[in-house]
């Protein structure tokens, strides 16, 4: 290259000290991706060919090598390898990519467009873009995966843990069919080893290292915020249940989750977006692109939060071991969900929707403070129903069942004469008309679901009342 060269212009900026341009990158490019005998993943992206980056993830390899046919495990990685890039695709949302490693099949193309778009919803509102990130990707012909339609019975189901009460719940319900049950997780964060541990079930443990010039960059002024990972973490627990054999693998995703908090650029934009009902449709028909005889679905899919908190109430052996609060973990990842910073929106849903079916001095025990006696909590559970605002970009439940677990602590002698829920139900509740909010409604279980035969039975004895 030339001194005069633009690409050799680009490099020398993009590894200087310049304030970081979003607008100068044209492309992100899928440039490489690899899997060795030892378990070791590379994927490799750029920017057009400015900046390059690498991430890598250790997995766990069976005795004797993968269980599934090389095919199968190419075309899982290659899946993996296109949803992880989202991660670097948000640094400069550029208007194209490039894919240097294979052209995606339709289904799986439909996916990596969804969480390009809809799945940086969030990302677009906190940088203030006029619109969504839209790239195109490049579609190849339909492809014979090999496996007529259809699944055998299952057999072998791989559940991933995050260290919260969803995952413990699922846990339970796929341990009560049963059959056969390990665990998933990257990375062993307090929360996943204590739940873990609790669970005394065999773990295959994965560790993930992101880009290290990611920082550098972020610091630069490349855009940042946050990004579809529950599509991540999927993908990599779907490649680990391959190379070891498992039929399925059961994630911890309940139909509170398809619910967004605003609109724009014409879009709900949900901060849940890869745990919603629409990316698990998504994702299952990309998987029978890559490898049909394995199946993904939500456990939990049936139910709110607020059922999902009441069957966690009764499992009381996993009371010490979870936690949820993100907010300790962005201001110190080294203590990544180790304990509960009380003063959040994810710390207030958790505890509004599991106070109806706990004694209050029982989550005073799990949270080490009585929140809904806190009156400078009053606007932050008032936001939980969009009262003043809209609902948080954060792992919480829908207005309604915030709303109906109000209704339930305005009722309960327990808790009816705590000043938050004394406020709640003067100043909150008649904003809603009646039959807003209804307990039973929100308590129900609904249809509509992927939930397979073998399970579904155990979906209801546990989140039933």
């Amino acid at each position: 290259m030339t001194a005069g060269d633009p690409t050799s212009e680009r490099r020398r900026r993009a590894t200087g000290l310049e304030r970081f341009d979003p607008s100068a990158y044209r492309a992100l490019r899928f440039v490489d991706r690899s899997l060795d005998e030892a378990g070791s993943v590379r994927l490799r992206y750029a920017l057009d060919d400015a900046i390059e980056f690498e991430e890598e993830f250790e997995l766990p390899m069976p005795p004797g090598g993968p269980r599934a046919p090389a095919q199968v495990i190419d075309r899982l990685l290659s899946l993996l390898h296109w949803v992880t890039g989202v991660s670097y695709y948000k640094i400069a949302a550029p208007p194209e990519v490039a894919c240097e490693t294979g052209v995606p099949p339709p289904a799986t193309a439909a996916l990596l467009e969804a969480l390009y778009s809809e799945g940086l919803g969030e990302f677009a509102v906190a940088n203030g873009l006029r619109r969504l990130p839209r790239p195109a990707f490049p579609v190849a012909p339909a492809i014979d995966a090999g496996s007529p339609p259809g699944h055998d019975r299952l057999r072998r189901v791989l559940v991933p843990v995050g260290g919260g009460k969803d995952s413990a719940v699922a846990i339970e319900i796929v341990r009560r069919s049963g059959l056969e049950l390990a665990l998933f997780s990257i990375g062993n964060a307090a929360p996943i080893d204590r739940t873990v541990e609790v669970a005394r079930l065999h773990r295959l443990l994965v560790t993930r290292r992101l880009d290290p010039g990611l920082g550098a960059l972020n610091a630069r002024g490349a855009l940042n915020g946050h990004v579809p990972v529950t599509a991540i973490v999927s993908c990599v627990a779907l490649l680990t249940a391959a190379l070891h054999g498992f039929d399925a693998v059961a994630l911890a995703n309940e139909r509170s989750a398809s619910a967004g908090s605003q609109i724009w650029d014409g879009v709900e934009v949900n901060h849940q977006f890869s745990k919603s009902a629409r990316v698990e449709t998504l994702l299952a028909a990309a998987l029978a692109e890559a490898a049909p005889e394995l199946q993904i679905f939500s456990v939990l899919r049936p139910a709110s939060e607020l059922a999902i908190a009441r069957a966690f109430a009764r499992l009381d052996q996993y009371h010490p071991a979870f936690t949820s609060c993100n907010k300790v973990f962005r201001l110190d990842p080294a203590l990544r969900a180790s304990s509960w910073c009380g003063d959040c929106d994810k710390c207030r849903f958790v505890f509004l929707v599991l106070a109806p079916f706990l004694e209050p001095s029982a989550l005073v025990g799990i949270f080490g403070h009585a929140m809904l006696d806190d009156d400078a909590q009053y606007d932050g559970f008032a936001l939980l129903t969009a009262t003043g605002g809209y609902k948080p970009f954060e792992c919480v439940g829908e207005v309604q069942e915030s709303v109906a677990a109000i209704r339930l602590l305005a009722e309960d002698p327990r808790w009816r004469d705590r000043r938050v829920v004394r406020r709640l139900a003067i100043d909150v509740l008649p904003r809603f008309g009646e039959e807003a909010g209804d307990p039973a409604g929100s308590l129900a279980l609904a249809a509509e679901h992927h939930v397979p035969n073998e399970l579904i039975d155990d979906v209801h004895a546990l989140l039933g009342a």
